[in-house]
């Protein structure tokens, strides 16, 4: 299915090489006015071109609004937008129908659709369907900012070189939201320059790099969500897979917790009289599925791009021998910095939607 969200439901649809791709907005609430410039300045972070080692395909990624809107007011209907795709080079995927490109979707899709399924460009799982997950979050991370809540994260790796971590406990709000100003949004310089210096290197060699983003959500009331099933990971993982290319979602000190001892896991709890918070945030701010109030943390790890230039194996699934391929075309040597804000606008989308329900 291509909805999420409950109360506040979105709906993606459109193809890589179709005329258009786009989304269906709906919950989000009457009378907001959205300030359209920084809802540009958003999309922009993840519209391809903006670095020397980025895809060449050229898209404004400029939505155009159907319904929703009055005179730049949300009025409580369903709010749909379209964004026109203009730079397609669907030659560039002439012969791949038969020859499945490793790590993509192409092998289960022909298993799933047959004949039918769009090759060009990956068709309805290409990461090209993030550009509408963005409009829809960039509305809600600014719903969320009216009711004191800040979404947003940085590059924690890449090719395995680390970011600072910031201390979870005390995550420095204006220190997070400076970073979509840096040429690369990292708390340390010399680490992202060592990391733009692994993908050009990769770039080089043919081949791509993969990595971690983490999210930060800041302002969360305690309280939030549902024991077991509807918990606040839940949500969220569940949402997160939905973004092409995650391979993994974690919160806190995820993995490395179970390299831990109980008491350097614990959070203790302490108060100042009015209010209760943990001394450290291991935990990521939810415990039982349910927010403590302290600063949410997730961990989204990023497969390396899939579409590389050297010769691969597959098989010819028309003549159902192995055979091999080379990806043509233009691709990402590390679509890291460009999934960043997706994660922050799903990040988003969940939370506003699992707060309305409250």
């Amino acid at each position: 299915m291509n909805t999420t969200g409950h109360k506040l439901r979105v709906t993606v649809f459109g193809q890589s090489h179709a005329q258009a791709i786009g989304c269906v907005v709906d919950g989000l609430p009457a009378g907001f006015r959205p300030d359209m410039d920084r809802l540009a300045a958003f999309m922009a972070r993840r519209a391809p071109g903006r670095d020397p080692w980025s895809t060449k395909r050229k898209e404004t990624d400029t939505p155009e609004i159907l319904s929703g809107m009055v005179d730049g007011v949300l009025c409580g209907a369903p709010v749909s937008a379209v964004i026109y795709n203009s730079d397609q080079h669907s030659k560039d995927y002439e012969g791949l129908r038969h020859t499945p490109r490793p790590s993509h979707a192409d092998y289960t899709a022909w298993v799933k659709y047959g004949e039918s399924y769009d090759i060009r460009g990956g068709g309805q799982f290409s990461g090209r369907l993030t550009a509408p997950l963005c409009f829809a979050g960039a509305l809600a991370l600014q719903v969320l900012e009216q009711r004191g809540i800040t979404v947003a994260g940085h590059i924690a790796a890449i090719a395995g070189i680390e970011d600072e971590t910031p201390d979870f406990a005390r995550v420095d709000r204006d220190a997070l939201l400076a970073l979509p100003e840096k040429p690369f949004p990292v708390f340390s310089h010399s680490a992202g320059e060592a990391m733009a210096q692994a993908i050009e290197a990769a770039r080089m060699e043919a081949d791509s790099v993969g990595g971690v983003i983490r999210c930060f959500a800041l302002g969360l009331p305690a309280g939030v969500g549902e024991p077991m099933f509807d918990g606040v990971e839940n949500r969220l993982a569940a949402a997160l897979f939905g973004i092409p290319a995650v391979r993994g979602v974690s919160f806190g000190d995820g993995f490395a917790a179970a390299a831990m001892r109980g008491s350097q896991h614990n959070d203790p709890f302490i108060t100042d009289g009015n209010t209760v918070r943990t001394r450290t945030n291991h935990a990521g701010g939810v415990l039982g599925g349910i927010t403590t109030g302290m600063p949410l943390v997730v961990n989204v790890a990023i497969k390396p791009t899939a579409s590389i230039g050297r010769e691969q194996d597959t098989v010819d699934l028309k003549e159902m021998v192995n055979t091999t391929l080379t990806v043509h075309g233009r691709h990402d040597p590390c679509i890291v910095p460009r999934a960043l804000p997706v994660v922050e606008a799903v990040t988003a989308l969940t939370l506003l939607d699992m707060l309305m329900e409250e």
